[in-house]
């Protein structure tokens, strides 16, 4: 399998106006006439990284990336105190997908997701699978209300105590035994930009620790940027506390609206974040997956994660 694909610069790019006063970042890459893809990034509020250029073959794809509200190069940036993200939610994501969709003039496209990523992906495939010809997603999440609080209300501080501990004493005594994410959402948009900064890094410090073993004691790289940080965690608890806006359990329910698209699930064993029985579950409803478990890998992913993700563009690049 070949290592990542080499760097290469957007040939267009621009701002959509999806309305609510959001303007969408989106840009393309590698073969204008190539096969479609696009990709749906983590966190939320993660941001695309020039990373996913380089998953795909650019003289085969023609390559789709996009900041999905308030994060990244779209605008309002949720690090902005009075950045309104009342709406900015799954069903409004969807939209605009779709907005960029046929803004770009695609008819169908091959999607791929990680972490959150995947779980905006299978809400999207399944309210709009006659767009989607293939899927990969990796760091599977399906959007589960105990995946939410596997991650972020305390399940997964049994591997990590002392960082869980960390977390919770950033906050007033008083709600440390009440919902963190709560009251992390209180901190992170508090009139004083001290209280919401020195919260943006407490919380992106657990986030750290929990994308690896052994756990890291150092903010992520990405997690230095202060702007980008604070949008993070903003936009992290605006979706947890409302689980996404999702049923449970819905996306698993509605798997057989994919019964007619292929894909590839990709998982680190040793992943704390998006654990293997995601993925697990989802490939046992979903009959046209391919599950693949990369054994020494985290949340974080290494260059096997990366190899294999390749392994499944090269695999789609014919197909759809």
């Amino acid at each position: 399998m070949r290592d990542l694909y080499p760097e290469i610069e957007p040939y267009a790019h621009g701002l959509l106006d999806v309305g609510d006063g959001n303007f969408v970042y989106w840009e393309t890459c590698g073969n204008p006439r190539g096969k479609s893809a696009v990709v749906f990034h983590g966190g939320p509020g993660s941001g695309c990284s020039p990373w996913f250029r380089r998953l795909f073959d650019p003289h085969a794809y023609r390559i789709i990336l996009f900041d999905q509200r308030g994060c990244g190069r779209s605008t309002p940036h949720a690090s902005a105190p009075d950045t309104d993200l009342a709406r900015n939610n799954t069903a409004n994501l969807i939209l605009d997908i779709e907005r960029i969709r046929q803004h770009l003039g695609v008819e169908r496209w091959l999607v791929l997701g990680g972490s959150w990523g995947s779980t905006l992906a299978l809400a999207y495939a399944e309210a709009r699978p006659d767009r989607v010809t293939e899927m990969i997603l990796f760091g599977v999440t399906t959007g589960r209300h105990a995946e939410f609080d596997w991650t972020f209300r305390g399940g997964v501080a049994v591997f990590f105590p002392e960082q869980w501990e960390r977390l919770r004493a950033a906050v007033p005594v008083a709600e440390r035994d009440s919902d963190i994410v709560d009251a992390y959402h209180r901190l992170l948009n508090d009139p004083d930009p001290a209280v919401r900064q020195r919260a943006a890094d407490a919380w992106c410090l657990w986030e750290s620790a929990t994308l690896e073993w052994p756990p890291s004691t150092r903010l992520a790289e990405r997690f230095r940027d202060r702007r980008y940080a604070l949008a993070f965690a903003r936009i992290v608890t605006h979706y947890v506390r409302h689980n996404a806006w999702l049923e449970d359990q819905s996306l698993l329910r509605g798997a057989g609206t994919l019964a007619d698209i292929p894909g590839i699930l990709v998982n680190g064993r040793f992943d704390f974040q998006a654990p293997i029985g995601n993925a697990w579950e989802l490939h046992l409803v979903w009959p046209r997956s391919e599950l693949v478990i990369v054994d020494d890998a985290g949340h974080a992913g290494n260059a096997d994660i990366s190899r294999q993700l390749i392994r499944a563009t090269e695999h789609f690049k014919v197909l759809g």
